[in-house]
């Protein structure tokens, strides 16, 4: 299925397509641990801010319709954490598992390549097996657990923190 996918640069006509991938993992899956939903304008502001910050934002187009989007952004505020970022990779559910995840992967790890950055991080609910072997195949390794930091669905979640070295 990836031969057809273009990832390229979000605009604000995609802002739509990425608030429904993003309201149905706040509602369906542990991707995202905030309980309530999110609304355009606020979406519109997220997309300003990481951009105007020098951040991408990408999206995966199948055929005209977004599937998919995966960003990346400051890891901490402290100077000494510039040459590190935090990446989130969301896909829509009717196309999870046939690679539109490893097609925004690598155009996140070479876009953070080209700015210099020397790590890339991913913080993964410890259920979510299928993103964990994802960066896995990636190269990512597991460097930290941290457990019941979260909570959602009435249960408490395990963190699990991914680390790549991209330098």
């Amino acid at each position: 299925m990836t031969s057809g996918i273009i990832v390229r640069d979000a605009v604000e006509a995609d802002l739509h397509a990425i608030l429904e991938i993003y309201n149905f993992a706040i509602l369906n899956e542990t991707s995202v641990w905030n309980d309530d939903i999110s609304d355009l304008a606020d979406r519109s502001r997220w997309w300003k801010q990481r951009t105007s910050d020098g951040f991408p934002v990408f999206v995966a187009d199948l055929d005209g319709i977004v599937v998919g989007y995966g960003t990346f952004g400051v890891f901490r505020h402290n100077q000494g954490y510039r040459f590190t970022v935090e990446h989130s990779i969301y896909v829509t559910s009717s196309v999870q598992r046939r690679g539109v995840g490893s097609v925004l992967l690598t155009r996140l790890i070479a876009e953070a390549r080209r700015m210099n950055k020397h790590a890339m991080v991913g913080g993964i609910a410890s259920d979510n097996v299928a993103s964990i072997a994802l960066h896995q195949r990636f190269g990512f390794v597991e460097t930290g657990r941290m457990p019941q930091v979260g909570f959602k669905f009435g249960r408490w979640l395990d963190l699990v923190l991914m680390q790549k070295l991209l330098t």
